[in-house]
């Protein structure tokens, strides 16, 4: 019996240790977060994208025109993360490289997510988070409206070109990867189409791409006007701006992506 009340306070201190560290992963939980936006801000993904071989810290300094001491602070954090990682230049003298995850932050990449890291990461964003007890405990109907003057976030956007084009631009980012596995995937969803509409189309990414896997398909990308007012040209796609609550554009089939 006492071998077995000792093995206990055993464990039971052990599970207190691990407690005592695994709390802290909560008290710097948002650092991870913060520090890959400071990445995507200072283009670190990008730079080393442009570079065939490994960077060493002080010509990554150099291109971003920063100190040396400050971002070794930043790269050690994302390395390890696994954001990026160290090769060898010489036998003395490692460098920076991207991994696969560094390279879904690019601005400009195929599969990049950086304007959605870039959106949920925002002041705006992160703000309605700390209304989330109030909502729970029913004194808030919305915690974002309830940090953004009641405004929703549609509203809100329609009020604040910034933000809306954060939206956008996030939008675009699942885009890029929904709409090319579905045709990739399940091609023959588009057979005998001629019109199709994508309700809430952003920028107009999504059937941008449609149509450049089946060009026999017209788009009509349908949006709040806010936002089709700023959307780029795309061929065989018509922008059309109206709300989606009072009638949506006729065509073949309607295309719409659920957040």
């Amino acid at each position: 019996m006492a071998a077995e009340i000792s093995k206990e306070k055993i464990d039971s201190k052990q599970e207190e240790e691990a407690a005592a560290e695994e709390i802290w992963k909560y008290v710097f939980g948002f650092t991870p977060m913060a520090v890959i936006k400071c990445a995507i801000e200072l283009g670190i993904p990008d730079i080393l994208q442009k570079h065939e071989n490994p960077m060493t810290l002080a010509e990554l300094a150099s291109e971003i025109g920063c100190s040396s001491s400050s971002l070794h602070r930043i790269m050690r954090f994302l390395i390890q993360y696994k954001i990026f990682q160290e090769k060898p230049i010489s036998e003395t003298t490692l460098g920076y490289a991207q991994t696969p995850l560094s390279r879904l932050l690019t601005r400009d990449g195929k599969n990049s997510m950086a304007d959605f890291v870039l959106l949920e990461s925002s002041p705006v964003m992160l703000a309605p988070w700390h209304k989330l007890s109030a909502r729970v405990l029913s004194k808030e109907d919305s915690p974002f409206g309830a940090v953004h003057g009641g405004d929703d976030v549609w509203k809100f956007a329609a009020a604040n070109p910034g933000h809306s084009k954060l939206i956008d631009d996030a939008m675009a980012c699942d885009a890029r990867v929904a709409v090319r596995a579905v045709i990739e995937g399940c091609p023959e969803v588009f057979e005998g189409l001629k019109t199709v509409v994508d309700v809430g189309g952003g920028d107009g990414t999504a059937l941008r791409l449609i149509v450049e896997g089946c060009p026999w398909i017209k788009g009509i990308n349908f949006d709040l006007p806010h936002v089709v007012s700023v959307a780029p040209v795309c061929k065989g796609v018509e922008h059309v701006g109206g709300n989606m609550f009072d009638r949506i554009p006729k065509a073949d089939a309607a295309y719409l992506m659920v957040g």
